[in-house]
């Protein structure tokens, strides 16, 4: 059966469940629980052997500009289990960028598909949790991540495919294991245009 919608007062517009997930549960006005299925994953491997599309994922429709951010809080049980905030245009088209065991130790990951998937690792994080955010510009997106959820440092900024319908919101995954919770808490949208993606803002 297909859940409910996700409906926050944080978010202009519900956000639909195009994969869903194996429970979620509302916890506040910006806050909620998702989790994972065992061997969930979103990713279309480089050498095109592997692509897979099963991850929970919950979008909704943006239009330029506009940021997306939130707390992420991963329950770790088994390498790659990961929460992510997502920008998704199609099967062939999308962007997420993770807080990921990878494989050893939790880390800011960003994975960005034209067709086929290009992983990148950024730092280590301490402890289980850490701030993303997506930034929609005027023809692209850049993605930052936060100790603190004041200060932002650049991930990845990139382009997808212009004048497709974009869409962003959330996903989590366990693409080796038995499944993981992740928590999304201080849910913020906007409608406002990041000028300058290096200045911490």
């Amino acid at each position: 059966m297909q859940p409910r919608d996700l409906t926050l007062p944080a978010v202009p517009s519900a956000m639909t469940w195009e994969v869903p997930p194996a429970a979620f549960e509302v916890l506040g006005d910006d806050a909620f629980a998702v989790t994972a299925p065992p061997k969930s994953d979103l990713f279309h491997s480089p050498e095109g052997e592997r692509a897979v599309a099963t991850s929970p994922r919950a979008t909704f429709p943006v239009t330029a500009p506009c940021l997306l951010s939130a707390r992420v809080r991963v329950g770790f049980r088994d390498a790659f289990d990961a929460g992510a905030l997502l920008v998704y245009q199609g099967k062939r088209s999308w962007a997420k960028l993770c807080l990921e065991r990878a494989p050893t130790f939790p880390t800011v990951v960003s994975v960005v598909t034209r067709g086929s998937s290009d992983d990148a690792n950024a730092w280590r994080v301490e402890g289980d949790a850490v701030w993303l955010r997506v930034a929609v510009r005027t023809c692209e997106i850049a993605f930052h991540a936060s100790t603190d959820g004041v200060r932002w440092d650049l991930v990845r900024h990139f382009a997808l495919e212009a004048g497709a319908e974009t869409r962003i919101g959330v996903s989590c995954q366990s693409p080796v294991g038995e499944g993981c919770e992740t928590q999304f808490s201080g849910v913020r949208f906007r409608e406002a245009l990041l000028d300058d993606i290096r200045s911490g803002a």
